[in-house]
């Protein structure tokens, strides 16, 4: 189901924010649909609403409702027919001594070390740069769903064994695994730490036998959020209908694009 108004949930509702600066097109202003109560989205209410082109920010469902732009798409890799191009075997491969373990959700100092550096060089002059241990918190820790967060760490056999590289945060969903937020050791120049994340994830979902990896939003105007047309095959919400979105780009540009179900739901 790729429509709220299919969802089977009676309990929730919808609201809509008021209208803010956009973090990734300048000048823009940005509006946000939010799912409430949280206390009352589960595991199967969140997989739906994920279906249906929300995302999470802490203990918040969201997805973009602007008045003016339809920039943002909702995206999924559909992971059994996945095929890695070459940059992207070359970083699965490069970080394949990489140690990983999935943990519950918790703070740590060496966690939080790291999203503060990675914050800094990835995103300087942005506010995420100078969010608090609070805001942090809020953030990446605050979760009613079956969230992780998985650690990357050096193997026995490089030089720093051990050293944490990279920090991943998902939500396992019912049809796959959404893709939060990931932070990384960016003082490596040219590092791919992020598209291994990617690629690490997608071979998690085809072990569990899942279809599809959610990774957020494409949003052609900003190079951050960008890269993700790279994971091919990549399919978009587009009219309340997921369908391939590299064809569909050759065709329009996302400016024009209607987003799905822009109505808010009736009580």
């Amino acid at each position: 189901m790729s429509r709220v108004h299919e969802l089977p949930i009676t309990a929730i509702q919808f609201y809509a924010t008021a209208p803010y600066p956009c973090s990734y097109i300048p000048k823009q202003i940005a509006r946000s649909q939010v799912a409430t109560p949280t206390h009352s989205i589960g595991a199967d209410v969140y997989s739906n609403l994920v279906n249906a082109g929300f995302r999470r920010s802490g203990s918040y469902t969201y997805r973009p409702y602007c008045d003016h732009c339809k920039a943002c798409i909702a995206t999924r890799i559909p992971v059994a027919s996945f095929a890695p191009n070459r940059s992207q075997r070359r970083a699965w491969q490069k970080h394949a001594g990489l140690q990983t373990q999935v943990l519950s959700l918790a703070f740590t100092d060496e966690h939080y070390q790291l999203y503060q550096q990675y914050q800094s060089t990835r995103h300087h002059s942005s506010l995420m740069e100078h969010d608090n241990q609070e805001q942090y918190t809020q953030f990446l820790l605050q979760s009613r769903v079956n969230s992780r967060m998985v650690e990357f760490r050096d193997g026995p056999h490089d030089p720093h064994p051990g050293r944490l590289r990279m920090v991943s945060m998902i939500d396992v969903l019912e049809q796959g695994i959404s893709s939060v937020y990931t932070f990384y050791d960016s003082t490596q120049v040219s590092s791919s730490y992020g598209t291994y994340s990617v690629l690490w994830q997608i071979d998690q979902v085809q072990q569990l036998g899942l279809p599809y990896l959610y990774l957020g939003y494409y949003i052609a105007q900003s190079p951050k959020m960008s890269y993700k047309i790279k994971f091919q095959p990549l399919e978009g919400l587009i009219n309340d209908q997921w369908q391939r979105l590299l064809r569909l780009l050759r065709e329009v540009t996302p400016l024009t694009l209607r987003m799905p179900s822009q109505a808010l739901p009736r009580n």
